[in-house]
């Protein structure tokens, strides 16, 4: 199941149900899983594990060295996990030694066609990144969180579980999970209600995640009542509970 012109570097583990294209190439160290299925012409160098069932297009880029001047060839890694898709021209870095040493990627993830993970990303899963969208190092992505086509997020920010990213959106901030964000710079324009319906949230934890919005963003309170009111809600919503935990994490600011 590895075509003749592949190039294996000996030192790489490949399960024996491993499907590899023509004139891909496996560089050193590199671990990949059952079920995986990668294309012609992908680069993949390590020290990087690639999990089981995952499949890979043509002219990808997985675990290359990170873009970072600091870096001098330290054994940092990329570790992606199950059921990923990563397509044609997406590159995913490994990680620097300034920033835990390890790039990492859960599960049933979608990386569209030139998306970017730079070195030392956090990405959950089931999480969306559209064509061109770029993470810059050190950017944590929540769980089913949906970053719309040339999104660009800045380094050491934070996307929230289910938050969602309009087209060409440049994050400069944290996003609040739950958060539907927009525009360059971002502004929060409301709820993901129509991702948290498909997701099967029921309509009381969505008007309540509204409530909690409208007075993160809108309300004309000070700061120290919003975040009473806010409070309160979270007593009987833990998915509020949650966004408020969240912003009260929040190192770089979030997005208003």
């Amino acid at each position: 199941m590895i075509h003749p012109q592949a190039i294996i570097d000996p030192t790489a583990s490949i399960d024996e149900n491993v499907c590899i294209g023509p004139f891909t190439v496996i560089g050193a160290n590199v671990e990949i899983g059952s079920g995986t299925d990668i294309a012609s012409h992908v680069v993949i160098n390590g020290p990087t594990k690639l999990g089981r069932n995952n499949h890979i297009f043509q002219f990808a880029s997985v675990g290359e060295k990170p873009q970072d001047l600091k870096f001098h060839n330290e054994p940092t890694r990329l570790e992606v996990g199950d059921n990923n898709t990563i397509r044609e021209y997406a590159t995913l870095h490994r990680g620097t030694p300034g920033g835990g040493g390890v790039t990492r990627i859960g599960n049933n993830n979608l990386f569209m066609v030139s998306s970017h993970v730079a070195h030392d990303c956090q990405i959950g899963n089931h999480c969306i990144l559209a064509n061109a969208t770029a993470l810059a190092g050190h950017v944590e992505v929540g769980d089913y969180a949906i970053l719309g086509g040339y999104t660009t997020v800045h380094q050491f920010t934070r996307i929230g579980t289910h938050a969602f990213s309009g087209f060409s959106t440049a994050i400069d901030r944290d996003v609040l999970p739950f958060f539907t964000v927009a525009g360059n710079r971002a502004r929060a324009v409301g709820i993901n209600k129509e991702g948290l319906k498909r997701r099967g949230f029921d309509p009381e934890s969505i008007r309540a995640l509204q409530a909690a919005f409208r007075l993160l963003v809108k309300s004309a309170y000070s700061h120290r009542q919003v975040l009473q009111e806010v409070e309160l809600l979270a007593d009987t919503h833990e998915n509020v509970r949650l966004m408020l935990n969240f912003l009260n994490n929040s190192e770089r600011g979030w997005i208003r």
